[in-house]
């Protein structure tokens, strides 16, 4: 008699990941996902209510572990340094987890407490970083939305293969980043003595 597989909700998550990174995030249904984990697709109601609720996990896992590559990427850095740290690893993430980034900008419900939570830890991680440049508050939040903008439409163009001349794309990110941090220089009095590690 063959063993039951022993399944429960962060195998589901973990598999939906894998099909997600490997297949994108259009292709993922309840009847994949249940070929993936060899059950019947009736059985994953033992563990998750609907494909939104799956969908909704998802972003939230990506949330954190993005913010875990960000973290990591920024301690013991400051200033300029950390901004290109947190850059890299924003785009590292993505190039490793496409599907799960997708689910970051793609959830049904943006109303939900705990995505709202991972959101704004990102969102405090950068504001952390920009402590360093002397920015008032207002400003901080304008070069968060920059530096946004700058990695999602970079890693978005990147994941659907627009760019397509032969240059290398990290020194295209390279010269991004560095273009962006002379922007915030601009409108600074930052200094070197001015630096915040995290």
């Amino acid at each position: 008699m063959a063993t039951r597989k022993k399944i429960d909700f962060n195998i589901v998550l973990q598999k939906s990941i894998n099909l997600i990174d490997e297949n994108g995030l259009d292709e993922l249904s309840l009847s994949s996902l249940a070929k993936e984990l060899q059950i019947r697709p009736p059985s994953l109601y033992n563990h998750i209510n609907s494909l939104s609720e799956l969908k909704q996990a998802l972003a939230i896992q990506g949330l954190k572990e993005l913010y875990q590559y960000m973290l990591h990427a920024a301690i013991g850095k400051s200033g300029d340094d950390a901004i290109r740290n947190l850059s890299y690893a924003y785009v590292q993430f993505v190039r490793t987890h496409p599907g799960l980034y997708d689910t970051t900008t793609r959830f049904p419900n943006p109303e939900d407490p705990e995505l709202q939570h991972q959101q704004q830890l990102i969102v405090e991680l950068v504001m952390q970083v920009l402590e360093a440049y002397g920015l008032q508050k207002e400003m901080s939040i304008h070069m968060v939305r920059g530096f946004r903008s700058i990695l999602h439409g970079f890693t978005s163009i990147e994941q659907t293969g627009g760019f397509g001349m032969p240059l290398d794309t990290d020194q295209s990110l390279s010269l991004l980043i560095d273009t962006f941090i002379r922007g915030i220089h601009s409108i600074t009095n930052y200094s070197s003595d001015n630096r915040k590690r995290l």
